[in-house]
């Protein structure tokens, strides 16, 4: 699957960024190569290959360093409201925003 200038458009819209037409086509050119080498990837024989928690663990065992899952913030609403105050648009204390998948 090749992107063209009309995907790498909408893909700088969504992403609210804007490109120079030069930019534009740098973009297109490194996103078709990493979905090149995505389609090389998705085409190798992986049966029998058992998932790795960490690309390391390949060569050494490597224990999953999680942290603790709590609470560090107090969450009042002096600091909802400065995060909310970035919102394009709010409502009900949520971020409101376009609907990307039809």
């Amino acid at each position: 699957m090749a992107l063209n200038e009309e995907d790498v458009a909408r893909i700088a819209r969504l992403a609210r960024i804007e490109l120079t037409p030069e930019r534009r086509a740098h973009a297109l050119q490194e996103l078709n190569g990493m979905l090149h080498i995505i389609e090389r990837l998705q085409q190798e024989d992986t049966a029998g290959v058992e998932p790795m928690a960490h690309p390391l663990s390949a060569l050494d065992e490597v224990e999953l360093r999680l942290r603790e899952d709590k609470v560090t913030e107090s969450g009042s609403e002096s600091e909802r409201a400065a995060l909310m105050s970035n919102a394009p648009e709010a409502q009900a204390g949520l971020f409101l925003v376009p609907k990307v998948l039809e």
